[in-house]
């Protein structure tokens, strides 16, 4: 009984169940895009479908990631308890893990249209693949963000049959936006993933890192505001894209220092980012 609880607390501790905030920034953006491309409320099942999807493949993102990362992560302080590194889980057990919660994903993608269910294979070889990711190249956090912008492109597929201009724009704010909070993450783990030859954006963009968030932030916005204009909103959602960029200035300030606590912090405060727009745009379709 013991070990099974162990187990249990391992598959918590892998999943991220007990951290929501991964799930929260998969799924605001998602509901950003089905509000738009349902023109009003989505259906029941569409919003189960996608709310269950984000976190399965949340978590399953979270598994294959302490995977790819069970050598290093006992060397960064952040990462040193988890699962596959005290030995609470094995490597087998994560992926068995791994392939169950991409099952049940494929389950739920299997009640939606066939260009959909085309459409989430790309997601899973994006979710997939994002681990693998900072071991080859500088930029991770850019197969991080379409991994987590794919379900608006799939929402968009499912409700209207097709890929317009308005899922494009929203698919690279939030692209952009993921860049900008993961590099955030980042730096919380720079001098360590510099000690394991990690790779990350924080790296690459050294000291010039809290300008190019500064940057990216501002293009996000401006692709919002871009959505905003084409679908004729009004000011509900100008609000919130105001709300959203006092957020961005805190988080700025928080940064300031690049200690590693503030900027953890700055990363946790995109939720209600997220979640601001979705109102500004949930208000719009009463």
């Amino acid at each position: 009984m013991t070990s099974l609880a162990s187990k249990w607390h391992g598959v918590k501790q892998i999943t991220r169940m007990d951290k929501p905030i991964g799930t929260y920034l998969l799924l605001w953006p998602t509901f950003w895009a089905l509000w738009v491309a349902a023109d009003s409320v989505p259906s029941f099942h569409l919003l189960f479908v996608f709310s269950a999807g984000v976190f399965l493949m949340r978590s399953a993102g979270c598994v294959i990631n302490d995977f790819a990362d069970r050598k290093v992560d006992g060397k960064v302080k952040r990462t040193n308890q988890r699962p596959l590194v005290t030995g609470l889980l094995s490597s087998k057990e994560a992926l068995f893990l791994f392939f169950a919660l991409v099952m049940m994903a494929f389950s739920l993608a299997l009640t939606l249209s066939w260009y959909a269910i085309q459409l989430s294979v790309v997601a899973l070889l994006l979710a997939a693949s994002y681990p693998f990711m900072k071991r080859y190249t500088h930029l991770p956090q850019v197969v991080l963000g379409a991994a987590f912008s794919w379900g608006m492109i799939m929402a968009f597929a499912e409700l209207d049959g097709q890929v317009p201009m308005v899922a494009w724009l929203l698919f690279s704010a939030n692209l952009l936006w993921t860049v900008a909070y993961d590099t955030m993450y980042a730096m919380v783990d720079r001098d360590d993933d510099l000690k394991i030859g990690v790779k990350s954006t924080a790296i690459l963009f050294g000291q010039h890192d809290k300008r190019i968030i500064a940057l990216l932030q501002l293009a996000t916005l401006a692709l919002l505001f871009s959505v905003g204009e084409l679908l004729a909103f009004g000011w509900p959602y100008l609000l919130a894209l105001v709300i959203a960029a006092g957020l961005f200035c805190y988080q700025q300030m928080l940064i300031a220092n690049r200690q590693r606590e503030a900027c953890f912090q700055a990363f946790l405060n995109n939720h209600w980012v997220g979640l601001v727009v979705f109102l500004g745009i949930f208000v719009e379709y009463l």
